[in-house]
């Protein structure tokens, strides 16, 4: 009888299963767990299905040669450039595109690329109608070509089409081949905090003085891949620049009182410093301490008496896929020598007496402090030089970078503006490494730069301090965003120019997304090796989101597409609920039967969120109060050791009161034996009444309210104040991506549950992610069987649906 009734509730629970499959196809599996298949591109002799380089993989080159003169006065730059393009392709190309950056400025030559506009019912200001007016005029600004040659001096026909320029070839540039050619060119400098942009002029009105950060500035080769042939999209502003690797010589010429700073290694130095400045420089060639080459005086007196002479400068940068270069008089400029990886790289600082107070003491140590991290997780620096500019600014280029952080006029500043001062300088001088040497095409996925770099530069933060209130990396930051209207939102796998919320989508979701692998889907371990390998495999090439989604997964086999498909090429959110709870306590005293079973108290949802960010404000403490699962584990790790630990000099006041060194002035989861359950049952030794009396079993079911497939982390609490917390991958869900149920066993009574304790999976509703009361627990038996007969049993029938539910 007792087999009988088995086998009915089998064939019963299996047509019910059946029929709510005819009912509701597909409400249970989707294609959450299936493979990309086709949605990523095929692999060929190029790029291979492991997600490396294939034995064909070609990319091409071009050399540059410039000169350059910076006409302060009138606000121009004129300049030549001779360019070298080394056709590795196996293809014939009849023409050249390059980029004209400067052409966002201009009026008549912009990429045109128009959004909606409102008139506002408070009425419009002038500022808006001169732009109005404007934009039906040429304003003057953009690249402005007088003329491109071959080598021998002949005339080349070129096409301007707003942001990009086609260059016809006089003969078929076949594969092996080279070709030279050069392009004169000018264009007035735009005011960068006016006309907007990365590069430009900032124009100081105290002292009369600018400071200019060359940036996209001459004309620049598109890159020519295998799998898309020539980027040609116009630049807007939004998505950045592809660029192909390549040699470069720039020269120059300036006022002679400027200090230039640049991408490369200067050339000249013995002819453009001072003998005083040049001894400095020596001794920071091995000083562990940041040297002022041109000091603070120096600057200072160059403000007041500005020079109409003039100095060429001379910088060499090889194997770079970009150079840019800043001038002013305003410079002070301290540097030092780092080993990093085992190579010495000039850390160095480029900065106005407004920054002095910040910038002095912080920004070259930030430097070297993140050429090693991010040599640490990736692959190590190559390039002799690496520095960080002041310029009210945030944006990157190889060897040189434009970062924010002034002081208030007497010097003083608030801990707000040092801790955006510290991330933004660890972010873009991360950018050497993403895309500068790992050169993904930014015009097209900006978050393969931005999402990567912001993932290493928290991970970088989090070496620097171990309690920097990180505002992009650890999961539960990202929640806010993902909780937003479906209109709102886009996935992370979309064109730059089509991104609504372009900083949550290019830059937190994607470095959240790499963290929450790191640390709760692969472990570090896995991740660390796999993330490094992709590195490793594509410095100083080309690489393309599937060589990144299939590089992570054959170094670490892990399976990852069910990760890549929600988190990468969808926008659904990641809500998990706590449905029912079913609590049992195992009778070992009771006869063996099929009864029993569960019971369960029923309780209610927990409320409330988990806690609260920890303290801000201006001129509060501004460490992070959440125990991020990061910080934890770094802590443990004895090999790490934070900056701030081992260098004191860092230590403000600010970092006194924060850790309270210094008072805060608040006016400033039983089996079966073989053959299943059938049989006559035994009494448990005293021995197993030992080993199961007191034992609590929990069924909890789980729903998948946001449709984002996630682990289930799930944290017990218990009468006497201890915890435990059991993890179960993601892949609970591949058989049924709405509703999973679990039995957990503990060896205490739990008086709450709680979902993703440590916020590791951007949960957006905490709400649901508690049980705090359970009711009084029913018992359930537990005995041993033995085999009657060959093919006595339940069939392998699932020994909690044997003992029953109810």
């Amino acid at each position: 009888m007792r087999k009988l009734l088995v086998l009915f509730l089998s064939a019963s629970t299996l047509f019910l299963h059946a029929q709510n499959i005819m009912n509701n196809p597909g409400s249970n599996h989707g294609n959450k767990f299936e493979q990309l298949g086709t949605i990523l591109p095929t692999p060929n002799e190029y790029r291979t299905a492991s997600g490396a380089p294939g034995p064909k993989y070609w990319q091409q080159r071009a050399d540059y040669d410039i000169k350059c003169s910076l006409n302060e006065k009138d606000l121009k730059l004129t300049g030549s450039e001779t360019i070298t393009y080394y056709n590795n392709s196996p293809d014939v190309l009849s023409y050249l595109w390059l980029q004209l950056d400067e052409n966002e400025h201009s009026s008549i030559n912009n990429s045109n690329y128009q959004t909606s506009s409102t008139l506002s019912a408070q009425g419009v200001n002038t500022t808006q109608i001169d732009r109005l007016l404007e934009a039906k005029t040429d304003n003057g600004f953009g690249d402005k070509i007088a003329k491109i040659t071959d080598a021998l001096g002949k005339g080349l026909k070129y096409t301007i089409n707003k942001t990009m320029m086609r260059v016809e070839l006089p003969t078929k540039l076949k594969p092996g081949e080279k070709f030279v050619f050069n392009i004169d060119w000018s264009y007035k400098i735009s005011n960068r905090l006016v006309q907007g942009g990365r590069g430009g002029y900032e124009y100081f009105p105290e002292d009369g003085n600018y400071l200019f950060t060359m940036t996209q500035w001459y004309p620049r080769l598109c890159v020519y891949s295998d799998f898309q042939g020539w980027q040609n999209h116009q630049f807007t502003g939004t998505g950045e620049f592809a660029l192909t690797f390549g040699n470069f010589k720039v020269a120059m010429t300036v006022p002679a009182d400027h200090v230039v700073l640049a991408t490369g290694e200067g050339q000249n130095y013995a002819q453009v410093l001072t003998a005083a400045q040049q001894k400095r420089w020596a001794q920071a060639q091995t000083s562990k301490e940041p040297v002022e080459v041109v000091t603070l005086a120096e600057a200072t007196a160059a403000e007041k008496n500005k020079s109409t002479a003039t100095k060429t400068w001379i910088f060499k940068a090889d194997m770079v896929r970009d150079f840019a270069w800043t001038s002013s008089r305003k410079f002070i400029w301290d540097a030092m020598a780092a080993n990093v990886e085992g190579k010495k790289v000039m850390c160095m600082s480029g900065y106005g007496k407004e920054a002095y107070g910040l910038y002095r003491k912080y920004s070259t140590k930030l430097v070297a402090h993140t050429v090693k991290t991010y040599s640490h997780f990736t692959f190590p620096y190559p390039y002799p030089v690496a520095q960080s500019i002041e310029a009210s600014n945030g944006m990157e280029y190889p060897m040189i970078c434009f970062n924010n952080g002034r002081t208030n006029k007497d010097g003083t500043y608030s801990e707000a503006t040092k801790n955006g001062m510290v991330g933004v300088i660890i972010h873009e001088v991360g950018h050497n490494f993403f895309p500068m040497i790992v050169n993904s095409d930014e015009r097209q996925w900006t978050w393969m730069d931005e999402g990567l770099n912001t993932f290493v530069e928290y991970l970088s933060e989090e070496l620097y301090d171990n309690k920097f209130p990180s505002r992009r990396g650890p999961a539960w930051t990202i929640a806010d965003y993902m909780k937003l209207p479906k209109d709102q939102l886009e996935p992370i796998m979309t064109n730059s120019e089509n991104i609504i919320q372009f900083g949550p989508n290019a830059y937190s979701k994607p470095s959240t997304g790499l963290n929450i692998l790191r640390e709760t889907i692969m472990g570090r371990e896995l991740f660390d090796y796999a993330f490094k390998e992709y590195a490793r495999r594509w410095a100083f090439k080309h690489p393309t989101p599937a060589d990144l989604f299939r590089t992570m997964e054959d170094a670490s086999g892990e399976d990852l597409d069910w990760f890549w498909r929600g988190w990468f090429f969808s926008i659904d959110p990641c809500d998990i609920a706590i449905d029912t709870v079913k609590h049992a306590i195992v009778d070992v005293n009771a006869l063996a039967q099929a009864g029993g079973g569960f019971g369960g108290g029923r309780g209610g949802n927990g409320g409330g969120n988990f806690g609260a960010r920890g303290p801000r404000g201006l001129d509060k403490p501004l460490v992070n109060a959440f125990e991020d699962i990061s910080k934890i584990r770094n802590r443990e790790d004895k090999s790490i050791t934070f900056l701030n630990d081992a260098d004191t000099s860092l230590r403000d006041f600010y970092w006194k009161y924060d850790r309270g060194i210094i008072p805060y002035d608040t006016s400033i989861k039983i089996t079966a034996p073989a053959g299943g359950f059938g049989g006559t049952p035994e009494p448990l030794t005293a021995e197993e009444k030992a080993k199961y009396a007191n034992l609590n079993l929990y069924e909890v079911t789980f729903s998948n309210k946001g449709g984002l497939i996630m682990p289930i982390i799930v944290q017990f609490n218990f009468e006497d104040g201890t915890s435990q917390t059991e993890k179960i991958p993601a892949q609970i869900w591949r058989k049924n991506e709405n509703k999973v149920t679990k039995v957990f066993v503990t060896n205490k009574k739990a008086v709450s549950i709680k979902l993703d304790p440590m916020r590791e999976t951007a949960d957006i509703d905490e709400s649901n992610n508690s049980w705090p009361k359970l009711g009084e627990p029913s018992k359930v038996a537990i005995f041993k069987a033995r085999q009657a007969a060959r093919g006595a049993g339940n069939g392998g029938q699932n020994p909690m649906q044997a003992l029953g539910n109810k």
